[in-house]
């Protein structure tokens, strides 16, 4: 993977994220989901995106 590969799928990723929170926002203003819920889904996609993040780094060729 090359920096601009990872520069690539990081603005790719953090739209996704984007777009989720804004799906979870609106669940929850809708009621279909609790204050509770939307924090521990927020939770598990932060830390997925640090794990994501991470094995990119990893896999960038110098």
């Amino acid at each position: 993977m090359t920096q601009s590969q990872r520069l690539k799928y990081s603005i790719l990723i953090s739209l996704v994220v984007l777009g989720i929170m804004f799906g979870l926002s609106w669940l929850q203003n809708a009621g279909i989901i609790t204050e509770q819920l939307f924090q521990y889904i927020a939770i598990g996609v932060a830390v997925l995106v640090v794990v994501i993040n991470g094995v990119m780094r990893r896999k960038v060729k110098p």
